[in-house]
């Protein structure tokens, strides 16, 4: 197909630079080059957010720009390593480019399963993934970065599991960008099948201390009765602006969790819509942010429960220091046809410092009659009495506002069925406060 060649007032990630993508992918299906096409239209013609946009609220919208970002095209030798706990297979990206990869076993390979970068996964199962990429958009206000995301999407995973395929391991995947104003835009596709279940955890990292772009998408889909677990770790670099959209899909009697950790970055934001679209669907929503300096954290999700007798559960858990800020917007919706509806929607805040901001806007539309759905928000300070009973104990108040974000935060990392993955974001958590 002929690619429309047209100004951008975007260096690095202008026009000529996006043809030069599309011309790199052109042994890969026509529909998904259509797809980019597409995509890099509607991020063309889409206007950058406005104060005047509601989803947007509160935002640092002057520290939003994409202008100098460059996208990569070899990898970087500077690799942080992946964190050590058992898992059924790996891919590890760097600058886009996959630099390390295991296999899966023998005995996943004769089930069915596939684990593998996007662009082989387009090559040798085209059909299977176009049955699940972007079904079920996002619609949180971020649809510019989305559409920048499939233009130039290259790091990526596909992760499917046939019907009644049950894997105990996690699979894993590393995005790590490392060299001045580089970008990457992994999008990862998710469909586990009736009846199974499998896990993915994510570790989004940079590879030095330089600005960044980063732009991500998460298509995740569970069929009837299956049961998806999702992680998502980012520490990126101080300097990184970050765009991330979570969708999630869960069919009837599927069971979802989800938890994402927010550690990096100089100004991120999360996008997570889930919707329960079969009777019995069941979703956990989860969220860790350890926010410091003068960073930024943007959390906006919904839940949309489209049939009766569904379930959903978000937690969503800040704790704030120095001049730190800190926004979470949340909506339940409740379709006519939701009958018998569970949905609860917390926000959390924990403010360590007299300067930090948190913001909350949590809210309910419920278009059914026979539900049960609550919503609330909390911020406050760190009882004086817990800071005095460990500084009187020798602990220093760098410590010992460590001990007690822990605290804060293992009513959620409890939920963690897996005691590795439980260590190991308690162990990046614990990386963030040495870096402060």
């Amino acid at each position: 197909m002929t690619t429309t060649v047209s100004a951008s007032p975007f260096a690095g990630l202008d026009a000529e630079r996006f043809a030069t993508h599309l011309a790199q992918r052109s042994y890969l299906p026509a529909w998904w080059i259509a797809a980019k096409q597409e995509a890099w239209n509607e991020f063309t013609s889409l206007p950058m957010p406005s104060r005047t946009d509601e989803n947007w609220r509160f935002a640092n919208l002057s520290g939003i720009s994409l202008d100098h970002y460059a996208v990569p095209e070899e990898p970087s030798s500077r690799v942080p390593h992946l964190p050590n706990f058992p898992h059924a297979s790996e891919i590890i990206f760097s600058n886009r480019q996959v630099v390390g990869r295991t296999g899966l076993s023998q005995e996943l390979a004769d089930q069915g399963v596939i684990f593998a970068p996007l662009d082989e996964a387009l090559r040798d199962h085209g059909d299977l993934v176009r049955r699940y990429f972007q079904q079920h958009p996002v619609n949180l206000g971020g649809e510019k970065f989305i559409a920048l995301n499939v233009a130039f999407a290259a790091c990526g995973t596909f992760l499917y599991v046939p019907k009644g395929v049950k894997v105990d391991q996690p699979f894993v995947a590393q995005h790590t960008v490392t060299g001045e104003h580089q970008s990457v835009f992994p999008h990862t596709i998710v469909a586990i099948e009736d009846g199974a279940e499998a896990s993915l955890v994510e570790f989004f990292v940079s590879g030095d201390q330089a600005a960044h772009l980063a732009s991500g998408v998460n298509d995740l889909h569970a069929g009837q009765n299956a049961q998806l677990t999702y992680i998502g770790a980012q520490n990126w670099s101080p300097d990184t602006l970050s765009f991330q959209a979570n969708s999630i899909h869960a069919g009837r009697d599927a069971q979802v969790q989800c938890l994402n950790v927010h550690l990096g970055g100089r100004q991120a934001r999360h996008e997570s819509h889930s919707r329960l679209a079969g009777p019995g669907a069941h979703c956990d929503m989860l969220a860790l942010t350890v926010a410091n300096g003068a960073q930024e954290f943007d959390q906006r999700t919904l839940q949309t429960h489209q049939a009766p007798h569904t379930t959903s559960d978000l937690l969503y858990k800040n704790a704030l220091m120095d001049t730190a800020k800190t926004i979470f917007s949340g909506l339940i919706v409740v379709d006519p046809e939701a009958q018998h509806t569970d949905a609860y929607q917390t926000n959390r805040n924990l403010l360590l410092s007299d300067k930090a901001e948190a913001n909350s806007l949590p809210g309910l539309e419920i278009q059914a009659n026979d539900v049960k759905c609550s919503h609330g928000s909390t911020s406050g300070r760190v009882p004086a009495e817990q800071e005095f009973y460990l500084q009187s104990r020798g602990i220093d108040p760098a410590k010992a506002h460590e001990l007690i974000v822990f605290g804060f935060f293992e009513e959620v990392l409890a939920k963690l069925a897996n005691e590795h993955l439980h260590a190991v974001l308690s162990e990046l958590i614990k990386s963030k406060f040495k870096q402060s």
